[in-house]
């Protein structure tokens, strides 16, 4: 019996701490949890300390799968989120995941004028001083 899905922190007796959707199974006499898209994540600070963001990396970088099954006996502890803005952070993450990588468009002269730091520095410099 599959019990729905919810989003939750995973931290594993291993030590490492995941994120992912997370469906529970009973079967027989033990507790599967299959994980979806599990990734880590890691605080971004400056050098003073302050956060200013957070780094998505999945999980297991050397596969493709983005199902896991996890025995309820390798979990140390599992929170539940609520927290909306995680799991649209979560979200975002995976979707771009799905695309593939981005396919940025060269720059052309079409797109604009293009400089070189010199010639950019001088008509700069001209245009503030008038």
């Amino acid at each position: 019996m599959i019990e729905d899905d919810f989003y939750a922190t995973i931290k594993l007796k291993t030590g490492e701490e995941i994120f992912a959707k997370v469906a529970a199974s009973e079967e027989e006499d033990r507790t599967i949890l299959i994980v979806s898209n599990p990734i880590t994540v890691s605080e971004v600070k400056t050098k003073s300390g302050a956060i200013t963001g957070y780094k998505f990396e999945p999980w297991l970088k050397t596969t493709t799968e983005d199902m896991f099954l996890i025995n309820m006996k390798d979990v140390l502890t599992m929170s539940e989120s609520s927290d909306i803005e995680m799991i649209m952070l979560y979200q975002n993450y995976i979707n771009n995941l799905e695309k593939g990588p981005s396919t940025h468009s060269k720059l052309n002269r079409r797109m604009g004028y293009i400089s070189n730091v010199k010639d950019a520095k001088e008509l700069l410099e001209k245009i503030y001083k008038q």
